[in-house]
C-alpha cells in the first residue's frame, strides 16, 4: 500500500505541475495579447464645407425726433410706411416684413448726459425687419437702401441689434456625409501612423464626434458659411 501511495502521490504531483505549466502558459499569452491589444493611436479626421445662407434677417433700423409726442408717432408711421413701400416696390413679399414697437426716450426726463438743452424733447427709434429665404433678392435691395433716405427717412448704422444676419438651417442635410468623410479621413492618418511605425491598425477603441461650427467664410461674404466638424478616434495597434 505505501508503494501504491506513493506513485499516486507522484503522479498527482506530475499532473499538477504540469497543469500549473500549462495555466502560466495561456496566461502568458492573453496577458502579451492584452499588451498588445493597450497600444493604440488617436488621430483626428477634419470635414469641411462651404454653404449659401439659407435666411437673412436684415433690420432697417431709424430715427425720428420731435418736440410734442403725437407728432412723433405720426412722423414714425410716415417713415414705416415708406420703407414698407419701398421694399415691397423691390419685391420683398408683405409676410416677410415685420414691424418692432417704437423705443422712446424723453430728453427731459434724463437725469444723466449732456446738461445743455436738448433740439428735442423726444427721439424715438424703430426697426422694420425683412425675414426671407431669398438671400439674392434681398442683397440687391440692400444696395438700394440710400433711396429711403432721399425720401428723408434718417437709417441708423452701427447698432449691433441692427446688423444683419444669415443663417444656414439645413445642417442635417450635410450631417451624415461630413462626418463619413471626418471619420475616413481620421482613419487614413491612423493607417500611416501605423505603417511608420510598422505596425497592424486595429479595431476603433473610442471615437467622439466635435461639435458642428457653421462661420462667414470671410468678412465680405457673410452669406457664404463655412460648416466645420472634426472626429476623434482611437485605434488599437499590433505589431
Amino acid at each position: 500500500m505505501s508503494e501504491k501511495n506513493t506513485v499516486a502521490a507522484f503522479l498527482l504531483g506530475l499532473f499538477l505541475c504540469a497543469g500549473l505549466l500549462g495555466l502560466g502558459y495561456v496566461l502568458g499569452g492573453s496577458a502579451i495579447q492584452f499588451k498588445e491589444y493597450e497600444r493604440t493611436v488617436t488621430v483626428k479626421g477634419l470635414s469641411e464645407r462651404e454653404v449659401d445662407a439659407d435666411i437673412v434677417i436684415w433690420p432697417i433700423q431709424f430715427t425720428e425726433a420731435n418736440n410734442e409726442l403725437e407728432a412723433l408717432y405720426a412722423s414714425l408711421d410716415t417713415s414705416t410706411g415708406k420703407i414698407k413701400t419701398f421694399l415691397k416696390a423691390n419685391g420683398i413679399a408683405e409676410e416677410d416684413i415685420t414691424v418692432s414697437a417704437p423705443a422712446i426716450t424723453d430728453k427731459s426726463a434724463q437725469q444723466y448726459g449732456n446738461s445743455g438743452a436738448a433740439a428735442f424733447r423726444y427721439a424715438a427709434q424703430q426697426t422694420v425687419t425683412v425675414y426671407s429665404k431669398h438671400i439674392a433678392a434681398v442683397r440687391e435691395v440692400m444696395s438700394k437702401l440710400s433711396e429711403l433716405g432721399k425720401q428723408g427717412v434718417v437709417i441708423t448704422r452701427g447698432d449691433y441689434q441692427a446688423q444683419t444676419e444669415y443663417l444656414f438651417t439645413g445642417l442635417n442635410t450635410v450631417k451624415p456625409e461630413m462626418i463619413e468623410e471626418a471619420t475616413k479621413q481620421a482613419r487614413e492618418v491612423a493607417m500611416k501612423f501605423a505603417e511608420d511605425s510598422q505596425s497592424t491598425l486595429g479595431k476603433i477603441k473610442r471615437a467622439s464626434q466635435g461639435q458642428f461650427s457653421i462661420t462667414p467664410r470671410d468678412n465680405n461674404n457673410p452669406h457664404i458659411k463655412k460648416v466645420r466638424v472634426v472626429s476623434t478616434v482611437e485605434y488599437y495597434l499590433s505589431d
